[in-house]
């Protein structure tokens, strides 16, 4: 699977989605990010593995607490390919603009 195609499945469960959020404002402990959830420490466990699978989020230990960040310049480069579809698609759309104009 491509790093596009492990991205936008992360991207498609709305946890993961909420975990990246969570992770805009900074380092988070997964015991942390746990608490926001009504889901098993196996459930949550499974949501990390898919974003850091997905190179959406590094990890850190310090001692038993593992330390959460988002990847950011993975993100920057998902919303990059993403503008580019965005633009191209506006492009399709658009009739050519006549080139010189009329005087």
């Amino acid at each position: 699977m491509t790093s596009e195609n492990k991205a936008f499945k992360a991207l498609s469960d709305p946890t993961r989605r909420e975990i990246l959020g969570l992770l805009r404002k900074g380092e988070r402990t997964a015991g942390d990010l746990a608490e926001r959830f009504d889901m098993t420490k196996p459930s949550m466990s499974h949501h990390f593995s898919v974003l850091k699978d997905a190179d959406l989020i590094t990890s850190r230990r310090e001692g038993q607490t593992i330390w959460y960040g988002l990847n950011t310049t993975v993100v920057q480069d998902i919303m990059a390919w993403v503008m580019d579809l965005v633009r191209g698609e506006e492009k399709k759309e658009r009739p050519a603009s006549p080139k010189g104009g009329t005087k």
